[in-house]
């Protein structure tokens, strides 16, 4: 919609869509259905209660919970008002929850009925935090809708500016914990603005336009996917969770135009047993990201759905894609470009690096880097992860390696680190390693990921048993499932009676891997 051009901030979207579409649906949940006046109207709400609240501009707040047409007033409403909001994963075990939240300094905490006993036991080590029910429960929590519409409906109108930060989304660590990538008005929005000005066919929105948020909110898949259609003024569905047999369904019933969805996600969708009986004739678009696509499924779902494909390469540190491969590098019989994650976006650099930090040419492996209007202003509290990661040019390294051919297609090639990527999801090896390196039958482990048919990588556990043990792959599992998300546990386990390491004593696990990537000439699913 060219009448979006000078929304500047998030807190700009509600208040020009009450202006221009106020009777125009803006989300719709479960049967409740909100207008893009009454998103405004809640917005300003849920900002005037955050200010009661003696939360301030800077401040943070935090959600934990599954998808909610309510997540995103949450969300735009606390930038009305400066605050800066923090979803924490659903999937998360108890402690990892606890931390993001405990490392966020959030003054508050919504939180969604199917993680109370992780809200419970957060509140155990922080009385001060005020927690609100977004639904209700027998916790005694304030209601978020009764919370929220006890407050002046009228807009604070405070300042703020597109260099203010919005939103704070955290990935995972190499040391276990998450950091927490700062994200700006001027990074969700700013990149958009670049794409506006391209007159791309397939980021063209209309008043028709119906976008399926299905992703989770606490990822930039899902969250921005939401900002990209409020702030386009398209009509949002949202739904609670992913649930692949519900899809089809979705998108004919409620006549979805555009969506986002991760490879592992679309695979699930296609293989429902009525996924092509399905009329999907009013889907325009499907954008995919966040793990590579096997080509064979590609066309396979270009068969099915029938219509156009965007691939998008990105990371949560600069606010989602910043490559993509166009619908018309997309053939049904297969090209050379499709096994490319793309070419950058409008207003995106990016380079490949040597070890010691030098460009390379075309052709030449090395580290991607990345020089964006989206990149992220740092990581909260940790000044020297954000100096290791972004440099005084304005160059983020990515961690992802790979090459660009002399027209400037990237291909992804391996992982600079030992990053896995299982179904959209981040797992780094080490924070599984700690996991299970308690068990009492376990000297050493070392964690890698395995091609994976349905999630693209799996996690295995390669263990060396203490002297007289015999432990089992299940208890290993069942060890670990108690103090990770269950993302993050081993499928599998091997045992070996020592791990492969080099001179230093590192452990080898390119060795690990080799066996199960023999032949495939991308290290990463």
């Amino acid at each position: 919609m060219e009448d979006v051009a000078d929304i500047a901030t998030l807190a700009d979207v509600p208040r020009h869509h009450n202006r221009v579409r106020p009777d125009a649906i803006a989300l719709q949940f479960e049967g409740r259905t909100t207008t893009y006046a009454q998103f405004d109207r809640h917005t300003n709400q849920i900002a005037n209660a955050l200010i009661a609240a003696g939360v301030k501009k800077g401040d943070h707040i935090a959600y934990l919970g599954k998808n909610s047409d309510h997540v995103f007033e949450l969300l735009f409403g606390a930038a009305k008002m400066g605050a800066i909001t923090a979803p924490v994963g659903w999937r998360l075990a108890i402690p990892e929850a606890a931390y993001v939240v405990r490392d966020a300094k959030a003054r508050m905490l919504f939180v969604g009925p199917e993680v109370t006993a992780h809200a419970r036991a957060i509140a155990a080590e922080d009385p001060d935090l005020q927690i609100i029910a977004m639904e209700p429960g027998d916790d005694g929590w304030p209601l978020f809708e009764t919370w929220r519409d006890a407050s002046s409906d009228a807009d604070p109108n405070l300042p703020v500016d597109e260099q203010d930060v919005a939103f704070q989304l955290y990935t995972s660590g190499t040391t276990g914990h998450p950091k927490g990538a700062l994200l700006t008005h001027l990074n969700m929005r700013g990149g958009w603005r670049e794409w506006d000005k391209a007159g791309f066919d397939w980021n063209t929105w209309t008043a028709d336009d119906v976008s399926l948020i299905a992703m989770p909110v606490a990822h930039i898949g899902g969250a921005g996917w939401g900002i990209v259609g409020l702030t386009y003024g398209a009509r949002n569905y949202v739904v609670r969770e992913f649930n692949p047999a519900a899809i089809p369904g979705i998108i004919a019933e409620h006549r979805i135009s555009k969506l986002f969805m991760v490879p592992p996600a679309l695979q699930m969708v296609i293989r429902q047993p009525d996924a092509r009986a399905v009329d999907y004739s009013c889907l325009a678009f499907i954008v995919y990201g966040a793990t590579p696509i096997p080509l064979a499924l590609l066309q396979e779902c270009m068969d099915v759905f029938g219509c156009g494909f965007v691939q998008m390469y990105g990371m949560t540190e600069t606010c989602g894609a910043v490559v993509y491969l166009p619908p018309e590098d997309h053939d049904p019989a297969g090209n050379a470009r499709m096994a490319a994650a793309g070419k950058p976006l409008p207003g995106v650099e990016i380079k490949i690096m040597g070890e010691a930090g030098e460009t390379l040419p075309s052709g030449a492996v090395g580290e991607i880097a990345i020089r964006s209007i989206t990149n992220m202003q740092g990581y909260w509290g940790k000044p020297e992860a954000t100096a290791e990661t972004i440099d005084a040019d304005g160059w983020l390294r990515s961690g992802d390696a790979g090459y660009l051919d002399e027209d400037g297609y990237l291909f992804l090639h391996d992982r600079v680190k030992d990053m896995i990527k299982t179904g959209g999801e981040n797992v780094y090896p080490a924070e599984v390693e700690n996991a299970i390196y308690g068990h009492p039958h376990v000297a050493e482990v070392a964690v890698i990921g395995v091609p994976d048919e349905t999630w693209g990588e799996a996690v295995k556990a390669v263990v060396t048993p203490k002297p007289g043990t015999e432990p089992s792959a299940e208890d290993i599992i069942a060890y670990a499932r108690q103090r990770i998300a269950g993302f993050k546990v081993p499928k599998t386990v091997d045992f070996v009676p020592a791990l492969p390491r080099n001179a230093t004593g590192k452990v080898l696990r390119r060795e690990l891997r080799e066996p199960y990537w023999a032949g495939k000439t991308r290290r990463g699913n």
